[in-house]
């Protein structure tokens, strides 16, 4: 096996949808939400009292940055899928052209990467998370089902000088460093 997706195993009987193109030619596979899931409004969460503290430009309270942080932080949408692939190759995690205009929700990086030792993590299995944050006026619910975003198979170089990294992987989302 190449490259592919399966369902985590604790989803296996939830009716979770393995990610598909949409059309022969599509580069992107489309991932659907495993579970209803409610995004905020970043301007229901003091986003207005962020904005308005950078443009004084002073010196913050420790409450003030942890409401900084709260508001611009993404929600993880899970998929309850993982994704295996060549040790050479990552995945593409990216926002669908409709979800920024239709919904206005995006994926904070812009892009998500997901590498290859990600599959069958000891902390999640592997299981895919798509960060999203809702720029929009209104709250936006994502139902069971819907989809989220598009994953890619990617080809990655490595440089001629490389010293071969020497950590393994030892947990899920976010573990490789800080």
């Amino acid at each position: 096996m190449k490259r592919g997706f399966e369902i985590v195993t604790k989803y296996q009987n939830d009716g979770i949808k393995l990610p598909i193109r949409m059309t022969k030619n599509a580069a992107g596979y489309d991932f659907f939400a495993r579970e209803d899931f409610l995004i905020p409004s970043i301007w229901k969460l003091n986003f207005l009292k962020i904005l308005q503290l950078i443009r004084k430009q002073k010196q913050y309270s420790n409450d003030e940055l942890l409401t900084a942080k709260s508001v611009l932080k993404p929600f993880l949408v899970p998929t309850g899928i993982k994704a295996y692939m060549q040790e050479d190759e990552f995945l593409l995690l990216v926002n669908r052209s409709s979800g920024p205009l239709k919904r206005q929700l995006i994926l904070p990086n812009g892009v998500g990467i997901v590498d290859a030792d990600y599959y069958n993590n000891p902390s999640n299995e592997g299981e895919l998370f798509f960060q999203l944050i809702n720029f929009g006026i209104t709250d936006q619910l994502i139902k069971k089902g819907e989809r989220i975003g598009q994953g890619i198979f990617m080809p990655y170089l490595i440089a001629d000088d490389e010293q071969s990294p020497i950590n393994e992987r030892t947990g899920g989302f976010g573990s490789s460093g800080k």
